[in-house]
């Protein structure tokens, strides 16, 4: 069977459907609860292989084993009152979601990793980010054009409505276009469709133009017409990605190239670089004298958050310090502002004060939450990831790569969990599913014949 036929088996199938499938997922309201549902097959496959050919678990596995361990073992510190934060500002309800979700997204890595090429092709895989990376791109568009677009989706009717209508569950839950913020003085539109918050959707539009990329790169896999299709997606990506106001969003994709570029100069490919090169210079010369242009000037002399964040930033580094080896088990909320202690929420500005300490990036949100031990386990577990296949030489097996370290640079700016975190376990399982042929061919490159 050639490999444009070659398709997953029932068995890989529902990788497939929640990666392809999430716009619906979110349109029904299930959103990053889509993954819960979804780990249920994945999980029964998991306990049928464990029963009949036994489970692998990939390299530095235990790192992860032993932060889940640890998130665990945090819950003891959830009700204890932490210096410098609101009273009862933690709670259950957020420690265990989050817990779940690492539970959750353990089933992904396992169920990914275990199964074949043939169960579930790497083509499969990068199709189905590929389709999610399209819809994304179309949602900053939606976002753009129809900022207060929203509906009431089909689970918000079956929940009670007073978990309906928490202001958090309605951010899970609630379809809706793009997050309406004050930046410029006035309303600014942000996308953030099919995602949570706008800071998620470019999280995720860095890691889905990677695989779109990976997608028309890899050699005659993909129709030709699809490969126009999506480079064309991807040369528009560009209006919703300078909309979404995403400074961390831009440095990242600029990472992204210089990476790109560094793989195919080492690999001595100086020509097609230098091209590349090139259209990115008359690219940006173009957006320089384009109304883009005065966005991105705009954003420039509008920090906007960046106080806020400063200030919740260094109180995570203080509540590990309080607590290094578990953490507080949660975030807390922290007393007053950055301005002063008795500034609060008040009716004329709810917004006020009171901001939530970690919600500013994944590194943050683990140092509360699981000290300095946490999270050097869960640091630990992707960087000896990231080192182990360094040298990956597919193309898929690049983009995996380049999907793990885009995780030590948004981690500073944006929590990874649920989706992001998830495309990044599904880069993980690749690279260690494909772990055989990769270091066969990095033995064929050194000459080498042992191991």
């Amino acid at each position: 069977m050639s490999p444009v036929a070659e398709g997953p088996t029932s068995t890989g199938r529902p990788l497939v459907w929640l990666l392809a499938g999430y716009p619906l997922w979110w349109a029904l309201g299930l959103g990053q609860f889509a993954y819960w549902v979804f780990a249920v097959p994945m999980a029964v496959e998991l306990m049928r292989r464990h029963r009949t050919v036994g489970l692998r678990v990939p390299p530095a596995f235990w790192l992860w084993a032993l932060f889940l361990l640890w998130s665990l073992l945090g819950l003891a510190m959830v009700p204890l009152e932490m210096a410098g934060t609101v009273p009862g500002s933690g709670g259950y309800g957020g420690a265990l979601l989050r817990i779940t979700n690492y539970l959750v997204l353990t089933v992904l890595l396992l169920y990914v990793g275990n199964l074949t090429e043939r169960e579930l092709p790497t083509r499969a895989v990068v199709s189905a980010l590929t389709v999610l990376g399209l819809v994304t791109i179309a949602g900053g568009y939606l976002g753009m054009f129809a900022p207060r677009f929203e509906f009431t989706a089909p689970l918000e009717y079956l929940l009670p409505g007073g978990l309906a209508a928490d202001p958090f569950m309605q951010t899970l839950i609630h379809p809706a276009s793009a997050q309406v913020m004050d930046i410029f003085g006035y309303d600014s539109a942000r996308p953030k469709a099919p995602w949570e918050y706008t800071n998620v959707w470019g999280y995720m539009i860095s890691l889905l133009l990677v695989w779109s990329a990976v997608a028309l790169l890899t050699p005659g896999r993909f129709p030709l017409l699809a490969r126009w299709g999506v480079a064309a997606a991807m040369a528009l990506s560009v209006v919703p990605i300078v909309h979404s106001l995403n400074r961390a969003l831009w440095a990242g994709l600029a990472l992204s190239l210089l990476y790109a570029g560094y793989v195919a100069v080492r690999r001595g490919r100086v020509v097609p670089v230098a091209l590349c090169s090139l259209v990115i210079v008359l690219a940006l010369a173009v957006l320089a004298v384009s109304p883009l242009a005065d966005v991105v000037r705009a954003r420039a002399d509008n920090p906007h958050s960046d106080d806020g964040r400063a200030a919740t930033n260094a109180a995570s580094v203080t509540a590990a310090d309080l607590s290094p080896v578990l953490g507080w088990g949660t975030t807390r909320e922290a007393l007053g502002s950055s301005d002063s202690i008795a500034i609060g929420p008040s009716p004329d500005c709810p917004g006020c004060g009171q901001h939530v300490i970690g919600n500013a990036g994944q590194l943050w949100m683990t140092l509360i939450a699981s000290g300095w031990v946490g999270t050097a386990l869960f640091l630990g577990f992707f960087a000896a990831t990231a080192w182990r296949y360094r040298s990956a030489v597919t193309i898929a097996g690049r983009g995996a790569l380049l999907t793990v370290l885009l995780l030590f640079w948004y981690m500073f700016f944006y929590v990874a969990l649920m989706s992001p975190l998830a495309v990044t376990m599904v880069a993980v399982a690749l690279l260690w599913r494909d772990e055989e042929p990769l270091l066969r061919r990095r033995t064929a490159r050194t000459g080498g014949g042992s191991r």
